[in-house]
């Protein structure tokens, strides 16, 4: 690390890519004051030492960074350059907030929750953190990576209860704690690292399945970064970028599960895993956009070998006759990616027909499939 990408070039490629700028600073090796001349300059108009050394960089105008992360990992004593325990990170993040805030009052900082899952007891952390600095928060953070595991099932299974516990019980955290510290602003949760590793068809269900658990989750996740971001483009290289399932899948979610979750019910035959019982093949989520009348709906059959026919049905409106489907599946899961078969990977699209308020749908296995519906006038 020659440290040729800095402040300046970091929020310029933000820039291009039309995303916000948000900044860690550094609670475990960095200091108070460190943190504060960040916050200086990026986001002080001038006059002061950092926010002209950032205009004779040439900014001369504030990048006014909105989203602060205290510190990153603070808990993960094992491999953190830096850790503290819990209450020496309480007391560095409520004097580092009063030394940023007192340069921007104007920015909204993000606590330091759990991340080093493999000791018992890691909620005590995020409970603490609540307690000792919720009334300086507007986020608290936490890390969740797909868990591994060599048994299919164990895989889309337990490590998606897994995922979903960890928000559960932060989000249970947040609630009770909000409650008896009596704090008055709402505190959200935000997932700024997530992902799953690979190169093949086994990944592409997880990250699926990660998004569903936003979606359905989406009252308090406000929220994700996806870590692996420059993964989205697969790169051959002698024949250069290409546009894998994970490319498609991200570009489904982000592009069209806008406006509001919905409650979705769903019943479907269930399997069971060493550790959890009763997991539904098909992992759905649905979203609504008010104004254009647009339903989604996000189908993970989790199936290894069998398709599943489902009939949707909707409790309130009607839909119009037509339904537009994305399906992304494989043949074989542990075939790793390549440029060869880009044009393999373009999601399947069809077009069905609704009837009587309600539409059938077969979903293949190991598959994930989104439909676009529209609500009658």
């Amino acid at each position: 690390e020659n440290n040729h990408v800095g402040t300046d070039e970091w929020f310029k490629l933000n820039q291009s890519m039309n995303s916000e700028n948000i900044v860690c600073v550094n609670l475990g090796l960095g200091t108070i004051m460190e943190a504060a001349h960040w916050v200086e300059y990026c986001n002080y108009k001038g006059g002061t030492y950092y926010s002209d050394l950032r205009a004779a960089n040439g900014h001369k105008e504030p990048y006014n960074v909105k989203i602060w992360d205290l510190g990153n990992e603070v808990d993960g004593k094992p491999w953190e350059l830096g850790h503290k325990n819990v209450e020496d990170y309480i007391e560095v993040a409520r004097e580092a907030a009063k030394a940023m805030k007192a340069v921007d009052d104007n920015i909204e900082l993000v606590g330091c929750g759990s991340s080093w899952y493999s000791q018992k007891g890691w909620d005590e952390w995020n409970r603490k953190v609540l307690t000792g600095l919720g009334d300086k928060i507007k986020y608290l953070s936490i890390h969740s990576y797909w868990e591994s595991d060599s048994n299919y099932y164990g895989y889309m299974g337990s490590s998606a209860r897994i995922f979903e516990d960890r928000i559960n019980i932060t989000a249970g955290q947040i609630k009770a704690v909000s409650a008896t510290q009596e704090y008055k602003h709402p505190i959200y949760l935000s997932l700024d690292e997530w992902g799953a590793f690979g190169r093949n068809f086994m990944n592409i269900l997880p990250i699926a399945q990660s998004f569903n658990s936003f979606i359905r989750h989406a009252d308090v996740v406000k929220m994700t970064n996806f870590t692996l971001m420059t993964s989205l483009l697969s790169n051959d290289p002698k024949k250069g970028n290409y546009k894998s399932p994970l490319f498609y899948t991200f570009q489904l979610f982000s592009n069209n599960c806008l406006g509001k979750s919905v409650d979705t019910y769903v019943s479907c035959d269930s399997f069971d895993t060493d550790k959890y019982k009763g997991i539904p093949y098909l992992d759905v989520t649905t979203t609504y956009a008010k104004d254009n009348r647009t339903v989604f709906v996000n189908v993970v059959n989790r199936h290894k070998d069998k398709a599943i026919t489902a009939d949707i049905l909707n409790a309130a409106g009607n839909f119009e006759s037509k339904a537009t489907i994305h399906n992304i599946s494989s043949n074989d899961l542990q075939e790793p990616f390549s440029y060869d078969k880009k044009e393999q990977y373009v999601p399947v699209k069809q077009e069905l027909n609704t009837k009587n308020n309600q539409l059938a749908v077969s979903f293949p296995a190991h598959s994930f499939t989104q439909i676009k519906l529209t609500l009658k006038k």
